[in-house]
């Protein structure tokens, strides 16, 4: 089959799985798992051979990284019920002077967003963020644009939230390079779209005669802020620490020529976020009791599920266009050799807005432009983690009235639909070009990445 039927092929299979989301709203597992299905079947691969690469596909997935993404979702609903993860956020936030506090609101929602899911860190920080901005005098739509990228940024790039964690299995490099880049990249964003969003709302860009809703219930803060029995706030920290640092241990002991079990053993994903969760668990013994416990973990399973079918789903996707050779045809077509490296993260950011703007979903966005995009990262001389934080940036491009997270701020920040576009819309619009210039500068200036 010619290279420009096969890149044909693959536009119909984008539009076909986009259609099956927007129109009979199909859940986007079953919309990326049919998409798979016309995408071998008109590539020549066969209906036979297709499910069973299709099958073959998500089991590898699953296999890599569906244990890590069960036991991060536990970790960090673990976090939420027994308060640490409100632990970490008021320490943080209380502990800078005020003209610094909507940088702090930030850094707190990028800390806790690194184990939990963005609308439960959202709902977590959301009543302090009411108190802080009491506190500091501004209107309530500055703190929710810093939580927002904060919350956002850490949730797309930093492992063990599924896209950054399926990033290095689909373009095949090492994890905790990814760790170490989604931080730098990740921290650097975060203090750069605060200052720009921040820069935007001084000139009454937000105006809370039209944005708010005036009739909207916010949460009571005190109620929110105030428990009897909390960790401390080192206690608090260690679920997330410990996965981090084993994760790196593995990534530094790898430059040894003979890398010590005991290094391989906690840097291993599996282990280094089971560690942490475990932890978590002893966190939640003591703070909720066994059966408290025992029911939170349920709760973190069912979100849980959804998010290995999908992530699946995409493994199943990425097996199909791996077996159609699609990856030569793109780079033909596309005109791409080794110095195509600002084209082909364009192209990757592209796709990812693509599916970002049309069905809302930033896990289907990232997923699907890292599938498409590891078929072409062999032939660009820049280390695939550039490619994935591209794919990552455009996949959070423009979060609108589609995206769930958009009514989850607006809802509970008591703002309008216009309200929610000019703060969740404008701050994901921020972070995004902000990740991707920096994705850019530092892919010209460090190819090889660090880590």
């Amino acid at each position: 089959m010619s290279g420009t039927l096969l890149v044909v092929n693959l536009i119909v299979a984008i539009a076909l799985m986009i259609a099956l989301i927007l129109i009979p709203k199909l859940n986007p597992a079953i919309s990326l798992v049919i998409a798979s299905i016309y995408m071998g079947v008109s590539c020549g691969l066969g209906f036979v051979t297709s499910i069973d690469t299709i099958a073959s596909g998500f089991g590898n997935m699953m296999a890599s990284i569906g244990l890590p993404i069960g036991f991060g979702v536990i970790l960090g609903q673990l976090m939420s019920d027994t308060g640490a993860a409100k632990v970490i956020a008021k320490t943080i936030v209380h502990s800078v002077p005020n003209k610094f506090v909507l940088y702090a609101v930030a850094i707190a929602g990028f800390i806790l967003a690194i184990p939990v899911f963005f609308d439960v860190t959202f709902i977590i920080l959301i009543p302090i963020g009411i108190a802080v901005a009491k506190e500091v005098n501004k209107p309530l739509a500055y703190v929710v644009g810093a939580l927002t990228i904060g919350d956002g940024i850490a949730q797309t790039l930093v492992p063990p939230t599924p896209n950054p964690l399926a990033a290095a299995d689909l373009l095949h490099f090492n994890l905790g390079t990814m760790v170490i880049m989604g931080l730098i990249i990740g921290a650097i964003a975060t203090v750069v779209s605060v200052f720009i969003y921040t820069k935007i709302h001084d000139t009454g860009f937000f105006k809370p005669e039209k944005d708010m809703n005036p009739n909207a219930e916010l949460f009571s803060e005190e109620k929110e802020l105030e428990s009897d029995k909390q960790p401390s706030f080192l206690v608090s920290f260690l679920p997330i620490l410990i996965p981090v640092v084993c994760i790196l241990t593995g990534t530094g002991a790898d430059a040894y020529d003979e890398t010590p079990m005991v290094a391989q053993f906690l840097g291993n994903k599996i282990i280094a976020i089971l560690l942490g969760t475990l932890c978590s668990y002893l966190i939640g013994y003591k703070y909720l009791g066994r059966d408290k416990v025992e029911a939170s973990a349920g709760e973190a399973l069912k979100q849980a599920g959804i998010v290995l079918l999908i992530t699946g789903a995409g493994g199943s996707f990425g097996s199909i266009i791996s077996a159609t050779d699609i990856g030569n045809a793109l780079v033909t077509t596309l005109s791409i050799n080794s110095g195509s490296v600002i084209k082909v993260l364009f192209l990757a950011y592209f796709i990812g807005c693509i599916f970002r703007i049309a069905q809302g979903s930033g896990t289907v966005a990232g997923i699907t432009a890292m599938t498409i995009m590891a078929t072409i990262a062999p032939s660009v001389s820049i280390h695939p983690v550039y490619i994935a934080l591209a794919a990552l940036a455009g996949g959070i491009s423009v979060g609108h009235v589609n995206d769930s997270g958009f009514w989850v701020v607006s809802n509970l920040s008591g703002f309008t639909v216009t309200g929610g576009l000019k703060t969740y819309t404008v701050a994901q619009i921020i972070m995004s070009i902000s990740i991707m210039i920096l994705t850019l500068l530092f892919a010209l200036i460090l190819p090889g990445a660090i880590g």
